[in-house]
């Protein structure tokens, strides 16, 4: 399976967060199935940290990548995706990722209860 991490479980997981679900723990480390970050994520990351309003190691993607996390880029497939997405979500790294989620086909998991409003495939 293809699963897409929102940016809260991102951290949490790299953090071991008591936070992150026992169910995304085993999902994140299940060696078979395909886990993703999106860049819209790391960006994200690195604004709220510029503002001071997230303090995170700056190994972080580093850490991402030895996790065997596979990075997402954008693409004008996942921008056109936007489009059709209704306005439940005012923040725009959530709705990108959830665009994502839609184009690529993947289970985003997330504990963001707006994100239930949207049409996507969530745990």
């Amino acid at each position: 399976m293809r699963y897409l991490l929102d940016t809260h479980i991102i951290l949490w997981w790299l953090y071991d967060d008591p936070k992150l679900s026992g169910r995304h723990r085993q999902i994140i480390s299940e060696p078979n199935n395909h886990v993703i970050v999106s860049v819209a994520s790391l960006w994200e990351i690195e604004i709220k940290r510029a503002v001071g309003k997230l303090v995170v190691d700056s190994g972080y993607i580093d850490a991402i990548k030895s996790d065997g996390f596979e990075l997402l880029t954008l693409n004008p497939g996942h921008i056109v995706g936007l489009r059709s997405l209704p306005l439940y979500h005012n923040d725009p790294f959530d709705r990108m990722i959830i665009a994502q989620a839609l184009t690529e086909h993947m289970i985003l998991l997330t504990v963001d209860k707006m994100v239930k409003k949207y049409d996507v495939e969530i745990i």
